[in-house]
């Protein structure tokens, strides 16, 4: 008889600890790139090395349609509170975290729009955070100082208390540093943890490793034109696009561009038609640029494999993205010194930012797809379908009710004081469960004067504070076709409604 009770309560202690485990909140990590473009990394056609985020997307959910807002601070703003815009009552990420009990970490780059509040800074926020705010350098400048300071939980340190690995200091790897340190310790707690890892990479200035450097060199020589063709036949066959997209016409993108542009490092020249010196210039401007991204995903891997030798990567869910499409503001504020090393200040010129966004037109800033558009990678193990692709689309806003859904939280009533702000998204969870989920009733990005407002298979989108353009983004995803004269209704349709959202309460960067 004893043996007999015995027995059962064995079985329900095994019982209710399968249950417990099944129904255990998984670890999180946000991982965020910086003005790269959408065809830049492996999962989506690109031909820079990236296999640690390739082994992401064959494991996991790749987006085909998701969208930023198109500049590095709208982004991050509404990634992290889940509103286009807001103020007092916005809630962080890092707040749902920590009121689910979670040990949360951010290394990198922290840039918002003026209406944040100053509650959801990264010292407010975090259990641990090392951060700069906009541009940095990536090594240290001959001035023994970065141009903009770094933080260490809300204290300012010179660049000589920063922290790192391999010399010389090289911003990529020390945020990755930094990371890890922290990761280590959150392992020795009874508790899940959170990371935020927004990386720099490949923002302005072209600065990397040598023998990155020296991985792709010349391997840009046969040009923008034919790379940009075969990048968007392997989007095409890996299906990270809608099926009925069409490459953009490059000048279409570069010589009708609005903004602060310099005519020639914009307009739009035949690779054929530049000399063998050029060429060879823009090989090296390009290869350094594809050392950035592949740096990145370098440090990518050591996060994984920290994960693995820890036993944390089956309960863990990575997320990847960028904060805006390919830039192309093209600058050189050391014209003498070309790209690459510490005292380098070139940034990617047009045409290269062209490929970057490919097929899509326009760049970062604009509501236009190659502003707008990100990759998504969703990675999850056992729970997310492994080299599954949707064609649902998405929006950083969708995050915040994503970790409501995970963590099983409610959303605060207030914080500090304030009641709390509706948040403008919904889950994602449905989606990387392999479900189809309600559609939100719209999606919007663009700075002011650029900015798209998407609502069912349409969009109007506007340049430089010009009138509305009309796309219908299901038959014409890369907008080669503006129906605005054709359809007026529908302009003042999305027009009024875009209006009736408040949306012009964005504030300008």
């Amino acid at each position: 008889m004893r043996e007999n009770i015995l027995a059962v309560l064995l079985s329900s202690l095994l019982i209710f600890s399968c249950a417990e485990k099944k129904e255990e909140r998984p670890n999180i990590i946000l991982i965020m790139g910086d003005d790269i473009g959408i065809s830049d990394i492996g999962p989506y056609g690109g031909e820079i090395e990236t296999p640690n985020l390739d082994r992401l997307a064959e494991g996991g959910l790749r987006f085909t349609t998701f969208y930023n807002m198109a500049k590095c601070n709208p982004t991050r703003s509404s990634l992290l509170t889940g509103l286009y815009t807001g103020g007092n009552g916005a809630v962080h990420l890092a707040n749902l975290t920590k009121n689910a009990g979670y040990s949360n970490i951010m290394s990198g780059k922290e840039h918002f729009d003026p209406w944040v509040p100053e509650y959801c800074k990264a010292e407010n926020v975090f259990d641990h955070s090392f951060y700069f705010w906009a541009t940095t350098e990536y090594f240290l400048p001959p001035s023994g100082e970065f141009e903009e300071p770094f933080f260490l939980e809300g204290r300012e340190l010179k660049a000589t208390e920063i922290e790192y690995e391999k010399s010389p200091m090289y911003k990529t790897d020390f945020i990755t540093d930094y990371a890890l340190k922290w990761l280590k310790e959150s392992f020795q707690q009874d508790a899940p943890f959170f990371l935020y890892l927004p990386y720099h990479a490949a923002h302005f200035p072209l600065q990397a490793r040598p023998e990155d450097i020296e991985k792709y060199r010349g391997k840009y020589r046969v040009g923008w034109d034919k790379l940009r063709q075969d990048r968007f036949e392997r989007m095409q066959k890996l299906g990270v696009l809608p099926q009925s997209a069409k490459l953009s016409p490059p000048e279409d993108n570069l010589n009708k561009a609005r903004g602060p542009f310099i005519s020639d490092y914009t307009d739009y020249y035949p690779w054929d038609s530049l000399s063998e010196g050029q060429k060879d210039s823009l090989d090296l401007e390009m290869a350094v640029y594809a050392a950035m991204v592949d740096r990145m995903d370098q440090n990518i891997g050591r996060v994984l494999k920290m994960l693995e030798e820890n036993g944390k990567l089956e309960n863990t869910l990575i997320m990847y993205l960028n904060d805006n499409g390919s830039c192309p503001f093209y600058t050189n504020k050391i014209p003498d010194v070309q790209p690459g090393p510490a005292d380098s200040y070139w940034s990617l010129r047009t045409s290269w930012a062209n490929l970057g966004n490919t097929p899509y037109r326009q760049y970062k800033q604009c509501g236009h797809e190659g502003g707008s558009h990100t990759p998504f990678i969703a990675y999850w193990s056992g729970k997310i379908p492994p080299n599954t692709i949707t064609h649902q689309p998405g929006h950083v806003v969708d995050i915040a009710p994503t970790f409501l859904d995970l963590l099983d939280i409610q959303y605060p009533d207030s914080i500090k004081g304030y009641p709390t702000l509706p948040l403008h998204g919904s889950s994602l969870l449905p989606v990387f469960l392999g479900e189809e989920r309600k559609e939100p009733d719209y999606f919007m990005s663009g700075l002011e004067k650029f900015r798209m407002f998407r609502s069912g298979d349409y969009k109007i989108v506007r340049l430089n504070g010009g009138a509305w353009e009309l796309y219908n983004i299901k038959d014409d995803p890369t907008e080669l076709v503006n129906l605005a004269d054709s359809l007026p209704n529908k302009v003042n349709e999305l027009s009024n409604y875009h209006a009736s959202t408040q949306s012009d309460a964005i504030k300008k960067p």
